[in-house]
């Protein structure tokens, strides 16, 4: 079966709600000889829709041979061109392997306001981290990355060298535009999000029909109309927005209903009816002010007394 097919039809059946692996078939070629490998993302600014991270490999020997099939940022691309350029990508399939991490709203909304930060820095190191690791898993011989930086170059470079310490690893701005296999990997991640985006499978009941939704970039007019005109006031957004986005919370807080949360604190001024049976259970001086948040008490984190 044809490989673009092949990942339309997971896209349509897979639940949206979870990430998803998708790659090619491994050449013999990557298995046998060493490869360059360029990482880069789709989709990270967007209020809707999935991020989408990528991989490519090549054997080093190939670069000049890979060079010649004209991959550039797929920012700087139109649709049709980046199509066109994945069809090269997997008719090329005895020199080139891929593999795309589709990660979904869900996901990264929950990840990003668990009570443990996970910002969306940590998110895409994490998942750049674990395709190199597959890849490497996969039987792929990779000696040299090349990544699209996300925060501090140097930093990030010498986290993924202690990582893979026997790999050669460059981070650099617009990696996308200086090196051939990480355009490659945009192209990859670019064309997975724009598939994912167009055949997103609704679970809630919205009339899909004449729907738009744009770019899914917070400025785009199409998007904020979506936004406006597909909110419930009492359930949000359908799981396809990213409701840890500001723009999706500002909307929320403007017009869905309102929330009270419970105050795990108990009010000093309650009378004894309204008293939590615990309070039974203290000694007679207890101060609740004094105790430990349960931040610290989960952490095990201990007062330092002595130095």
């Amino acid at each position: 079966m044809e490989v673009k097919k092949e990942v339309e039809i997971k896209l349509e059946k897979e639940d949206n709600m979870k990430n998803l692996i998708l790659e090619s078939p491994l050449p013999d070629c990557v298995k046998s000889e060493p490869c360059w490998l360029g990482i880069d993302e789709a989709g990270r600014g967007p209020v809707l829709g999935p991020m989408v991270y990528g991989i490519c490999f090549s054997p080093i020997s190939l670069k000049e041979k890979f060079g010649e099939m004209g991959f550039a940022d797929s920012k700087t691309l139109t649709e049709e061109q980046r199509e066109s350029i994945f069809d090269k990508i997997n008719e090329a399939n005895d020199m080139i392997g891929w593999m795309v991490e589709v990660l979904s709203p869900t996901f990264i909304s929950t990840s990003m306001l668990r009570r443990t930060k996970y910002n969306l820095n940590a998110l895409s190191h994490d998942c750049a981290i674990r395709l190199v690791a597959l890849a490497i898993e996969r039987g792929a011989n990779i000696a040299e990355v090349y990544v699209d930086t996300v925060g501090d170059p140097t930093k990030y470079q010498e986290k993924l060298k202690g990582i893979f310490p026997s790999i050669d690893i460059t981070v650099a701005k617009k990696a996308d535009s200086l090196y051939p296999i990480v355009s490659a990997a945009s192209i990859c991640a670019k064309v997975t999000r724009d598939k994912a985006v167009k055949k997103w499978k609704f679970q809630e009941d919205i009339n899909t029909e004449d729907l738009q939704y744009g770019s899914g970039y917070p400025a785009d007019p199409n998007t904020k109309s979506f936004l406006a005109n597909n909110m419930d006031y009492v359930f949000g957004f359908p799981q396809f927005v990213r409701f840890s986005w500001s723009t999706a919370a500002i909307i929320l807080e403007k017009d869905a209903a309102p929330v009270k949360w419970e105050d795990d604190d108990e009010d000093e001024n309650a009378d004894k009816s309204n008293m939590a049976l615990t309070s039974f259970f203290c000694k007679k001086d207890h101060n609740p002010k004094m105790d430990r948040h349960i931040y610290f008490k989960d952490r095990c984190i201990e007062t330092v007394k002595k130095l």
